[in-house]
């Protein structure tokens, strides 16, 4: 059962992976000929009908039958499908860290070991929100405690705001080596 939750890649007709399926539903995909398999190996699409007859090759994991074997897809490629969505990276501390540069947004100086602050402390309400969060010095964070910024005289170096939509390429690491072609920009 474990396999059939295992990730898939999906590309677009451009062969740009843009999203991760699991195997269950690229195998449902594949036999209602909504999509087709890519043998990685030959870097050629394959339908349902030819992908049940190809051979499971030494490293390859497969679903057994009764009687046959079949191979599971790494990559499926929805042929009909050319757009590259663009999503906003998740909110996360270690995202906050990477948008303010691991930079206090109080001080300005360097804070590599920092944490999170909430502009609207959570005890206030405040959310973990990007436009909420900013990356400050533990000291500084400490000294903070659950006050606003106005009541302590402070000002933000630049007010915290969400991340650019970023193509979804971006947002996808590599489960599998067949999963590597499909993910650089071009």
């Amino acid at each position: 059962m474990e396999l059939l939750k295992a990730k898939v890649l999906v590309i677009n007709k451009q062969w740009q992976g843009y999203e991760e399926t699991d195997v269950q539903t690229a195998l449902c995909d594949m036999c209602r000929g909504a999509c087709t398999g890519i043998d990685t190996e030959n870097m050629v699409p394959v339908t349902w009908d030819e992908w049940i007859k190809l051979p499971v090759r030494d490293g390859d994991r497969a679903i057994h039958t009764n009687h046959f074997a079949v191979r599971i897809p790494t990559v499926i490629c929805k042929a009909k499908y050319a757009d590259m969505p663009k999503r906003r990276p998740k909110w996360s501390k270690r995202g906050v860290a990477k948008r303010d540069g691991f930079i206090c947004q109080i001080t300005g100086k360097p804070a590599p070991d920092g944490n999170v602050d909430h502009v609207v402390p959570r005890s206030r309400g405040g959310r973990d929100a990007w436009s909420n969060t900013v990356w400050t010095a533990k000291k500084v964070n400490t000294k903070k405690a659950d006050k606003t910024l106005d009541e302590l005289g402070w000002k933000l170096l630049k007010r915290p705001v969400e991340p650019p939509e970023i193509p979804m390429i971006r947002l996808i690491q590599p489960k599998h080596p067949d999963w590597q072609p499909f993910l650089c920009l071009r």
